[in-house]
């Protein structure tokens, strides 16, 4: 089974998690340059070699209109919330990365000037931005589902209602281009399970431009509720929202390093220097025979429309169930029902269990924790006579299969009018 473990002995942030995945891969000013090539509005995503402690490793600089992150630029990404009275309350994101967000209600506009003016996103820009990008739905759902846990977590910390939830600019690029290049990058990786150490988060306080917060900031620590954390003697944030975020999202679970034939290691740079080495350690192994553990989920419904049951299994799939599936069953009075399996990684039973008794009449949830067996499974690019088509290639335990992505044939069976069965025959 192809494992990816992630030791955030020093925290995490988004453009640390990025470095270290870039790491793991060949050809990495590559795949540099794919990201570049998405086009994310005025952003340039810049690697470079460096050293933490002796240490050599990758840092990667997000440059928004072709400006690195000052002081004043840091300053100003600290996320806040404003009610429309003009009250202000500040959350502050991180100390070390350029990573940073802005939150506020849609009724309070203030503009900010730095080298130019900025305006501020909520989720719809968001998903606007996002969903302009060439990416596969799988990935456009994975970047939207970070970014739905960041909102969420303002709201909470704020007061206000998720839709109100705004990002400034120069932060929402940053963390756009994070977001979505972690999001690009485990898919290209394509581990079968990621387990994450306990997160590091630092100690102390922190200073913003309105008040001096604690650590684990506000949002940071509403993110990592059910996560093993812990502070220690470094004084400073450690671990951002959006690092939180992306850790929670693709963790399968939480805990020490497993059993495992490492095959390759790669070291994501922090900005700034400690007395331990400021990184995010990724390393890409086989665990072959152990399997994983997941959380199965199961209700059942005998009052509700075919539609409804449709639209609760999507959502429940979007927001990040392995698995969805319905069983038809006689349920009493002699009623004909059905039963909802939701198959998720244990990190995230919790939510998963909110979104059922939201989107299903169910009054009660059945828990059953068991150990499941993958194949490992990677994506091939096929030149074609249509063009690259990606394979997905599934192996292990002596068996392999392969086939290739449905998106991609059906994509050319619209663009040549033929069937399906005549694609798949002609490549």
């Amino acid at each position: 089974m192809k494992t990816l473990y992630l030791d955030c002995g020093m925290g995490a942030a988004g453009d640390m998690l990025t470095a270290a995945l870039l790491e793991l891969l060949p050809e990495r000013e590559k795949v540099v340059e794919e990201l570049n090539a998405l086009g994310i509005p005025g952003v340039e995503t810049v690697c470079e070699r460096t050293q933490k402690c002796g240490i050599g490793g990758t840092h990667i600089s997000v440059r928004v209109h072709g400006e690195e992150e000052s002081e004043e630029m840091h300053e100003a990404k600290h996320h806040h919330a404003h009610t429309h009275e003009a009250e202000h309350t500040h959350a502050h994101e991180h100390t070390h990365e350029a990573e940073h967000h802005h939150a506020h209600t849609h009724e309070a506009e203030h503009a900010h000037e730095h080298s130019h003016a900025h305006h501020h996103s909520g989720m719809h820009e968001i998903a606007h931005i996002v969903g302009g990008l060439p990416l596969s739905e799988r990935i456009r759902k994975d970047i939207l589902a970070v970014f739905g846990m960041i909102a969420e977590a303002e709201s909470h910390v704020h007061g206000v209602p998720v839709n109100e939830i705004h990002f400034h600019e120069v932060g929402t690029m940053d963390a756009v281009a994070d977001i979505t290049a972690v999001c690009v990058l485990m898919d290209r990786i394509a581990p079968d399970q990621v387990i994450v150490s306990p997160v590091h988060v630092g100690s102390g306080q922190v200073k913003c431009a309105h008040g001096i917060l604690p650590v684990p900031a506000p949002a940071t620590a509403y993110i990592l509720k059910d996560v093993p954390i812990y502070g220690g003697e470094i004084q400073g944030e450690l671990c951002t929202p959006t690092g939180a975020a992306l850790l929670k999202y693709f963790a399968s679970r939480f805990g020490a390093m497993p059993v495992m034939r490492t095959l390759a290691i790669g070291y994501g740079m922090g900005k700034k220097d400690f007395a331990a080495a400021n990184c995010v350690r990724a390393l890409l192994g086989e665990t072959e025979g152990t399997g994983d553990t997941v959380a199965e989920l199961v209700c059942n419904v005998d009052d509700m429309t075919a539609e409804s049951i449709g639209f609760a299994s999507e959502t429940l799939l979007e927001a990040g169930a392995l698995e969805v599936y319905t069983v038809a069953a006689g349920m009493k009075k002699s009623r004909p029902g059905i039963v909802l399996h939701v198959m998720c990684a244990e990190s995230v039973k919790d939510k998963m269990a909110e979104l059922i008794f939201k989107h299903t009449t169910t009054i009660g949830i059945r828990e059953n924790i068991s150990r499941r067996y993958t194949l490992a499974r990677s994506i091939q690019k096929v030149q074609t006579p249509y063009g690259e088509v990606r394979k997905k290639i599934s192996e292990g335990y002596g068996v392999k299969r392969e086939k290739y992505e449905y998106e991609d044939l059906a994509r050319i069976a619209r663009e040549q009018g033929m069937s399906m069965q005549e694609v798949m025959e002609s490549l």
